[in-house]
């Protein structure tokens, strides 16, 4: 039987686990290396509800992209998801900002499902030169309005938000999930559009004074995009093991 460390040494060998970001809380958080795995669920976010999901599968793994556990714990409530998973015997393997970054990662995987051609690095991050933001054209000429109708398509959002950068879009930056604040080296990369998935009042009010038509298509659907590929990646190069797409995550987020 294939062991969850014998996966979790496949998804570092294209997503390494020490390529992470400073802060972030990436690995195998939960269960040990021998254990082993006849099937398992993919996940953007461990929850309650993705645990029970796994659980009633028969699932001994889960692989995650966001940490279970991010900061130190200081509680630990029955109904919580660590406690479940501990609870369940079911492992946890959380690849989180290694996976943003690697070839064929979350950003990348961002950037086929928005169609973008000649795809190349537009910011780095400084720890490890890794891609932190990408940039590509578009197949065709956009205005604002129906550049962030087609991400919203693209990406099946119930609703998103966009500034007007009245300018003519061919030319796309993109940072999954948090990655307001790369809009800046998109602006000086000479880009018309950006998307991620979340922004504050203030980049917001940044990109529409740069010109820059700022997609805010939501955190979960700008990282979505990587559950399948990653999927296939993972049946492809462990046939015996069932691989699974949970079926209860979500995004939190509801639009009126």
């Amino acid at each position: 039987m294939i062991s969850v460390g014998e996966i979790y040494d496949y998804i570092d060998s294209f997503a390494p686990f020490r390529s992470a970001m400073s802060f972030d809380n990436p690995g195998l958080l939960v269960g040990n290396r021998e254990a082993g795995v006849s099937s398992a669920v993919l996940s953007l976010d461990i929850t309650p509800a993705v645990v029970q999901e796994a659980h009633e599968l028969g699932a001994e793994l889960i692989v995650s992209h966001h940490p279970v556990i991010f900061h130190p714990l200081k509680s630990l409530s029955a109904d919580s998801a660590p406690y479940l998973l501990a609870k369940y015997g079911t492992a946890a393997i959380c690849a989180h900002t290694n996976l943003d970054m690697a070839a064929g990662g979350v950003n990348t995987c961002l950037a086929e499902r928005l169609r973008l051609r000649n795809v190349g690095t537009l910011g780095e991050y400084e720890d490890s030169g890794l891609p932190e933001a990408l940039e590509g054209e578009t197949g065709c000429e956009y205005t604002p309005e129906a550049f962030a109708r087609f991400v919203k398509e693209a990406l099946g959002c119930d609703g998103l938000r966009f500034t007007d950068g009245k300018r003519t879009i061919t030319h796309v930056g993109l940072c999954s999930g948090g990655g307001a604040d790369l809009v800046y080296a998109a602006a000086q990369a000479g880009c018309q559009a950006f998307v991620t998935g979340e922004s504050k009042h203030n980049i917001l009010l940044d990109a529409e004074n740069m010109g820059v038509t700022l997609v805010d298509a939501g955190h979960f659907h700008t990282e979505n995009p990587v559950i399948l590929p990653l999927a296939v990646k993972l049946k492809t190069k462990f046939p015996d093991v069932a691989f699974f797409e949970s079926k209860r995550m979500h995004s939190p987020a509801k639009y009126l």
